[in-house]
């Protein structure tokens, strides 16, 4: 690569007043690049092109562009013609674009040989790289030409572009990467006889560059480069047309954050609050649920004038009275005190965090004055030698802390989950606090910490994932985010990868899918994958679990914390249920599961079973193992216990349609006897196996209605995930099993 080369093309550009650069300028980008690209010759207009020398062009026609910052899209605008490759034709094609475009900033033409090559599926391909905000620079590849929009629209989502920061790209992670990718397989594969188009390490060089120009040269000198198409001639790739810009102004670098100091928000040794009245309001409840959680009430200080103290903690006047530097201070106040308070405390450095609760901070118009302060105040702490405090929010609905030991929340403990609900280690970091009181309150367990970033006006997703990597007692980190700061998403890559590579899990859910990076270009790299792809397919190269739905975040969380570290030996899954159609819904919906031939011992186990309770002429033993709706609470304990201690298991879904009479699976209630909480009903003798078989992956379905919630909640809170439907459970079992990292 000729970076020196690369720099002066895009400096004459600026010099001459644009961001958007001409083709020809691309072209010899591309080449200083390394990249093949067809013979052509730049012209200012007709007068030249009487000059002409067609032998200068190795083909019989002749492609002619024309030049403008105006004009990005050639072919839709009419800009790009076929001709002859003789002088007449071409300067009869480039006087009638002169005239087209009269009213356009035309800087000349193009006159390019035209490169014969099969365009159908598979012989040509896009590739470019953006510099985006959140994650830096990204490289995508994907169907070029006529079929860019196609492929995009109807293909399988992880298939129709790839997508990669330069840091991905590394030379053992180019092909699995490529081999996603449907055209690239067309591409480089053999099909129905024919030889592959191109050699495979054709393609991987021209990435491979693109990865150093990425890296070289985003976002100082370049901000956008794509070639669409790359085709295959005589067997390699040449670059048919190019798009680039340079960037408007220098990019700001990012200021640090003093993470430390997340130890003090976290696991806070003093905290004081302001906004608390004598009345319940949000600042109170904060109040209450930091004495419920067991904090040292000696330790919790209040900032309210005219009072000597709160539920036993002591008051002071203001926040300079204060009779410590604290941990965390809470500021539970209307938005429009927030910056005075900040400026106090940060005037008499009383506090290492601050929470600040209200919202309208950043989210309404107006509301900017008052943002600026309260950044200036906080960009003069930072230069200190104490460095100011770490803030959470605005719009932060708090953090709950189990080894803190705190919860600053205004949600009142009694409306979330009973106290007894069982702590798992996990982490949720929310941009939403609605999100987190919503998910705690379904999935029925308490979080190791919980934390509502809300605006992330100063802290981030990425600062909290970077310090709480290093808690090895959290086993999955559940993340909520409707978008990244400046290049925080690659801080958040960053440490996903760190966690995932140790065997950990990151769960994300991408809330707030505009197609802004659609709107910010004119390349199709950012029409076909705007911010949700981007984010979607860099998060699943870092190893992360991306959520599809807010469904499919809950139930992955409870299947990754409830199954915790469980290692998967293969994918020959072990079925059993009371019901006939629940079994073809298992075989329908494996997946990448296959049924595991049953061992000799479970299969005589089995129909000894069968024949006990007269049921061999019924079903014959078979995996998906059919043990009727007639089967009892001990026989059934039994057959599931042979099927998850058969060796030829690795993976088991245990069915329980629940409305059999034969079972006890209703909570206690009028006109019946059933009892699920007594220690002999199915859903008990379940329990007890889950501590005897701890060492592969299994799940239960419990499909029936709101009776049958009881039965389901009480799985839940003993450990083993409980789904609703056999398929559903399939399907996220699959993504369970098949993260390739696990240990």
């Amino acid at each position: 690569m000729q970076l020196d080369k690369i720099v002066a093309v895009i400096e004459a550009a600026r010099a001459d007043g644009r961001d958007v650069l001409l083709e020809n300028e691309g072209l010899e980008i591309l080449v200083a690049l390394g990249i093949a690209v067809p013979a052509h010759l730049k012209i200012s207009g007709v007068a030249e092109a009487h000059d002409i020398r067609p032998a200068a062009l190795p083909s019989n026609d002749a492609v002619v562009k024309v030049l403008s910052p105006d004009i990005q899209h050639k072919s839709e605008a009419g800009g790009i013609a076929f001709v002859p490759n003789d002088r007449t034709a071409i300067t009869e094609a480039v006087r009638k674009m002169e005239r087209d475009f009269a009213d356009s900033d035309v800087r000349g033409f193009i006159i390019a040989e035209r490169i014969s090559y099969d365009a159908s599926l598979g012989g040509e391909i896009l590739m470019g790289i953006r510099w985006t905000d959140d994650f830096g620079p990204v490289v995508s590849c994907g169907a070029g030409g006529v079929h860019t929009e196609f492929v995009a629209a109807n293909l399988k989502p992880g298939r129709e572009i790839a997508i990669a920061t330069p840091a991905d790209l590394a030379a053992d992670a180019l092909h699995p990467w490529l081999d996603r990718l449907a055209v690239t397989r067309l591409m480089t594969n053999s099909y129905g006889g024919q030889t592959p188009r191109v050699d495979r390490q054709g393609l991987v060089d021209v990435i491979t560059k693109f990865a150093r120009l990425a890296q070289a040269a985003f976002p100082h000198h370049l901000t956008e480069l794509e070639v669409n198409p790359f085709v295959v001639s005589s067997g390699r790739l040449l670059a048919l047309d190019v798009l680039a810009r340079c960037p408007r102004r220098k990019t700001q670098p990012i200021v640090g954050r003093p993470l430390h100091k997340l130890r003090n928000l976290l696991q806070p040794r003093s905290i004081a609050i302001v906004g608390v009245s004598e009345r319940l309001n949000p600042g109170h409840i904060i109040l209450n649920n930091l004495i419920r959680e067991g904090f040292d009430t000696r330790r919790v200080f209040i900032v309210k004038p005219g009072s000597e103290s709160i539920a036993g903690c002591r008051c002071y006047p203001d926040v300079a009275a204060l009779p410590e530097r604290v941990d965390l201070l809470v500021l539970s106040v209307a938005a429009a005190q927030v910056p005075d308070l900040l400026g106090d405390v940060i005037a008499a450095e009383k506090a290492e965090s601050v929470i600040v609760i209200p919202g309208g901070l950043e989210e309404k118009s107006g509301s900017e004055a008052i943002v600026g302060r309260m950044r200036a105040a906080l960009d003069r702490s930072r230069a200190s030698d104490w460095g100011g405090p770490v803030i959470n929010g605005g719009n932060s609905m708090g953090i709950r802390s189990q080894p803190g030991r705190c919860d600053t929340t205004f949600i009142p403990g009694h409306k979330l989950h009973p106290r007894e609900s069982p702590t798992l280690p996990l982490a949720l970091i929310s941009q939403s606090g609605a999100f987190i009181v919503a998910k705690s309150s379904k999935l029925g367990f308490r979080w190791r910490y919980a934390i509502s970033i809300g605006n992330q006006m100063d802290l981030t997703i990425g600062d909290y994932l970077t310090y709480l990597k290093d808690d090895t007692a959290i086993e999955v980190y559940a993340v909520y985010a409707e978008g990244f700061k400046p290049l925080d998403g690659m801080r958040f890559l960053e440490a996903a990868k760190s966690i995932t590579a140790e065997g950990r899990t990151v769960i994300l859910y991408r809330g707030g899918r505009r197609p802004e990076g659609a709107a910010a270009s004119a390349s199709h790299t950012a029409a076909i994958a705007g911010d949700y792809v981007v984010c979607r397919e860099l998060a699943k190269n870092a190893g992360v679990i991306v959520a599809e739905t807010t469904a499919d975040f809950e139930d992955l969380v409870s299947l990754y914390a409830r199954l915790g570290p469980r290692k998967v030996a293969g994918r020959r899954l072990g079925a059993i249920s009371n019901a006939g159609f629940e079994c073809v819904s298992i075989a329908d919906h494996l997946g990448g599961f296959e049924l595991a031939t049953l061992s000799q011992p479970t299969r005589a186990g089995l129909s000894a079973l069968l024949r006990e309770y007269r049921l061999e002429g019924v079903v014959d033993v078979r995996n998906p193992v059919d043990i009727t709706p007639i089967m009892p609470d001990a026989p059934y304990e039994e057959a599931v216990r042979l099927v998850l201690r058969d060796d030829n298991v690795d993976v088991a879904l245990i069915g329980c349609v629940p409305l059999t009479g034969a079972l006890q699976t209703l909570a206690p209630g009028a006109g019946h006897d059933e009892d699920v909480f007594r220690e002999d009903s199915i859903a008990h003798r379940l329990i007890r196996l889950k501590e005897e078989e701890v060492s592969k992956p299994w799940v239960v379905v419990v499909d029936g209605g709101p009776l049958y919630d009881p039965m389901a909640r009480l799985l839940e809170d003993h450990g083993i995930p409980t789904f609703r439907t056999a398929d559903r459970a399939l399907r996220l079992l699959n993504t369970f099993c098949n993260r390739e990292d696990r240990p």
